[in-house]
């Protein structure tokens, strides 16, 4: 059984979780990338001895459209997988269910669904820190349960019963578009890195806001910290959702 992450994670939340998962099986891990806009995804194929970990951040409640696609690329094969979501605290409402369902049109056979909580992208006071080590034992806890059905052999690797509504809830727009300031010296590392290639090449100081799907990926890289998102947008923004992110939510298996 070869181990594989196939993980967006533009600001490294979600990676985190992934590690955590894989890291307890103890075996190599092989990682695909799907915030890498140079990958030719449809020429990527798994063997059905795999065991994946699909792992993508919940953007208003859905699977970003872009890791979406770039996931309808790969060839699953039957290989079994774990659909992972992860939140910044308030809800992942569709996103897990949206995951599953990509996966299985990709060839995956999906086997168990995680939720998991990390530390919120744009408005860092909700779950800060997290996942924090009461999440890594959690997280440990779900990848040996995980471990142990698929080690009991094909009889128990039944399809999980994953939350979610069909159809699923309406998309948002990017809304938060990060700009850069006075400090960007247009080394250009953003728009190397940028998930949607959103940043001009030429001019990183220029961003498309049509492409640009709101994932801070510049804003947290940047080594001059030159790229930000208007501050009283995310002040109102941080207002509307305090009361859904003021209590700790739990991850949550689905095995």
């Amino acid at each position: 059984m070869n181990i594989v992450q196939i993980v967006f994670s533009p600001t490294g939340g979600t990676q985190k979780v992934a590690d955590i998962i894989t890291g307890e099986w103890g075996k190599p891990v092989r990682k695909i990338d799907l915030s890498d806009a140079k990958t030719d995804f449809s020429a990527i194929s798994l063997d059905q001895e795999d065991l994946a970990v699909i792992a993508v951040p919940s953007f208003g409640g859905r699977v970003p459209a872009l890791a979406a696609q770039r996931l309808g690329e790969l060839h699953g094969n039957g290989a079994e997988c774990v659909a992972v979501c992860v939140y910044g605290n308030r809800a992942y409402e569709d996103t897990l269910i949206e995951l599953n369902d990509a996966a299985v049109q990709s060839g995956f056979r999906v086997i168990a669904g995680i939720a998991a909580i990390a530390e919120h992208s744009i408005m860092h006071q909700y779950a800060t820190g997290r996942p924090d080590a009461q999440d890594q034992e959690e997280l440990k806890g779900f990848a040996k349960k995980i471990l142990d059905k698929v080690s009991a052999g094909p009889a128990d690797l039944s399809a999980p019963q994953i939350l979610g509504n069909h159809p699923y809830k309406k998309a948002g727009g990017a809304g938060l578009v990060p700009k850069a300031d006075h400090n960007c010296n247009g080394c250009g590392l953003c728009a190397q890195k940028c998930p949607a290639q959103a940043i001009s090449v030429e001019n990183p100081r220029e961003t498309d806001s049509k492409k640009c799907i709101s994932c801070m990926r510049c804003v947290e890289i940047c080594p001059q910290s030159a790229r930000k998102v208007n501050s009283a947008m995310v002040a109102v923004a941080a207002l509307a959702i305090k009361n859904a992110c003021s209590v700790r939510k739990d991850n949550e298996l689905f095995c």
